[in-house]
């Protein structure tokens, strides 16, 4: 059955004949916007491994005033720096998420203060909210009823997964503590053991099935 619906998700994104992959945004501010390099390739793989979804072999990198951003509609921001956007991006990323896109955060380590101002400048009405472990995000397609899985460890913070809302459906997660990028990566960059590793590229899959389904 999940193969199924994947053979329909391109066609309801109106995405035709193009394969799936992910935006990477590409933002100012000084933050490393493009670290990871491994980490989406081999997250678009095993998306295409474990669903059948058609997907590209790498992400693009696309900034938010780009004329094509509509191709895009699930976004990825990353880093380990400063996020600063324009005032003319502030406003065309919450048209676009407001549109329908999906955008996932991953905080890197050093991303928080910067990612906190300016989602807050995106949807200055609306909060981040503590996402519960039994919301489908968790369970959509791999089971993970105790939340995100944690990669590596830097303040002795559990992981957290944080949503922004519009009514029911969730515009931006944003995985907190938890570094799944990271563990994307192919393996000689942080030698984690398989186990870690898989249960990051799972719950990349779950997130983008559910961003796909929701």
């Amino acid at each position: 059955m999940k193969k199924l619906i994947s053979l329909l998700l391109l066609m309801m994104l109106g995405l035709g004949a193009r394969d799936f992959t992910i935006g990477r945004i590409h933002y100012d501010g000084g933050g490393d916007w493009y670290c990871d390099p491994s980490s989406l390739p081999n997250l678009l793989s095993y998306l295409a491994q474990e669903t059948g979804i058609t997907t590209a072999e790498e992400e693009v990198a696309v900034r938010i005033t780009a004329k094509d951003l509509h191709r895009y509609p699930y976004l990825y921001l990353t880093g380990h720096g400063n996020i600063r956007f324009s005032d003319e991006e502030v406003l065309l990323l919450r048209e676009f998420l407001l549109r329908g896109a999906f955008l996932h955060v991953d905080d890197n380590y050093g991303l928080d203060d910067s990612f906190r101002r300016e989602i807050k400048r995106v949807f200055p009405d609306r909060d981040l909210v503590e996402i519960p472990h039994d919301h489908p995000i968790f369970n959509c397609y791999f089971d993970f009823s105790a939340g995100l899985p944690k990669v590596h460890e830097h303040d002795n913070k559990p992981p957290r997964g944080l949503g922004i809302f519009d009514g029911e459906r969730l515009l931006v997660f944003y995985t907190y503590e938890s570094d799944l990028g990271d563990g994307w990566e192919d393996e000689q960059v942080h030698h984690d053991p398989l186990a870690i590793r898989q249960a990051a590229l799972r719950m990349g899959v779950n997130i983008i099935w559910y961003a796909l389904t929701q």
